[in-house]
């Protein structure tokens, strides 16, 4: 069951000025995990635990991109002086801290590129999906991307392939690097995709072979409202993507444009499969629901031969057993017999005219 959590944002910055700092989200004890990597083609350097004083704006000349990997966004303080030192927005910021906030792209003024995002990580054991939310900011020659704070950090594969100084991050600016994160969600936006569609071929051999239940019902119903809830997460990134493709911002590289291309043919390659998935749901239901048709149809037609089968019976029993005086066949020897004869006849004889009008 998937796991969709609402922190009443309107009630939180209700009266309060636009970009007005609040976090809203669940409460959170650790303190705020930051990571800067300093990198180009022939060398990185990565420093974990990085004082808050020292996340200043990098020189646009410098010779490295700068990733300022940011876990934790409960803490005003921390992105309020990130927000300075690099000159953010205020709405900007007032957007990273609100993890209610919908999936979109906002530009201001050719310096910063603003995305936001949803991470959805997938549970076996829970069976359920839990909801991140991702903030990356693009600017010159550096990128900032803010994260919930998580056991694991969502974005250490690209991390690894910085290190190990192979592909192509390490040779690519900033632009490349807000691709790589983005790709590394939307991957998973299509592993969840996957397990949902082995989930539904499972329900949809369990529906066939009429193994199904009021469970399995249930299930389906689950399952819609997790692709529907999917479905808006990723439906916003096709715009989003379209935007970067089409603004032509200083900030893009035109070698990052083809990469950006192919990200936008995955999304429109899981929205196409969750649009399916759901008209396959509402397929699976309707047959659901002719199975069990079916079967109460059958019940109630074996239900309707035994009755019309014992309905002649049951008068012939009532009128030898209303017990009157004159009634010659209550005083026969074998009147017994007979009457059990033509009782067990009478139903054989409308159970071969069942049989052959093909009620039976």
């Amino acid at each position: 069951m998937s796991r969709h959590r609402r922190y009443r944002s309107a009630e939180k910055t209700l009266g309060t000025s636009p970009g007005t700092l609040t976090y809203v989200g669940a409460e959170i004890e650790h303190a705020t995990k930051i990571k800067r990597i300093e990198y180009n083609a022939t060398e990185y350097h990565l420093n974990d635990g990085k004082k808050l004083s020292e996340c200043r704006l990098p020189d646009p000349q410098s010779p490295y991109v700068n990733w300022l990997n940011v876990d934790g966004i409960h803490e005003q303080k921390v992105v309020s002086t990130i927000g300075q030192s690099y000159h953010l927005h205020p709405l900007l910021l007032e957007d990273v801290m609100n993890t209610e906030q919908k999936p979109k792209i906002d530009l201001y003024d050719d310096t910063v590129v603003y995305v936001t995002l949803k991470m959805l990580h997938h549970s076996r054991q829970r069976q359920e999906i839990d909801v991140e939310h991702i903030s990356l900011i693009l600017g010159k020659n550096y990128l900032i991307s803010f994260q919930e704070e998580r056991t694991n950090d969502v974005f250490e594969p690209v991390i690894d392939r910085i290190k190990a100084s192979s592909g192509k991050t390490r040779r690519n600016g900033a632009d490349y690097l807000l691709y790589a994160l983005m790709d590394v969600i939307v991957d998973h936006y299509l592993l969840i995709t996957e397990r949902i569609g082995e989930k539904m071929d499972e329900l949809e051999e369990e529906i066939v072979k009429e193994r199904a239940n009021q469970q399995t019902l249930a299930v389906l119903y689950t399952l819609k409202r997790e692709l529907t809830f999917i479905r808006r997460t990723v439906y916003p990134l096709r715009d989003m993507i379209g935007v970067l493709l089409r603004e032509e911002s200083p900030l893009i590289q035109h070698s990052t444009l083809p990469y950006l291309r192919d990200l936008a043919d995955h999304v429109n390659q899981i929205v196409e499969s969750l649009d399916s998935y759901r008209e396959l749901i509402s397929g699976l239901m309707d047959v659901y629901y002719s199975i069990v048709s079916n079967r109460m149809n059958s019940v109630m037609k074996t239900l309707t031969i035994v009755s019309a089968i014992f309905i002649p019976l049951t008068f012939i029993a009532g009128i030898y057993g209303m017990n009157f005086e004159n009634m010659p066949e209550l005083r026969t020897k074998t009147g017994y017999f007979w009457v059990l004869f033509s009782m067990g006849a009478l139903a054989i004889a409308e159970v071969i005219y069942f049989r052959r009008r093909g009620w039976m």
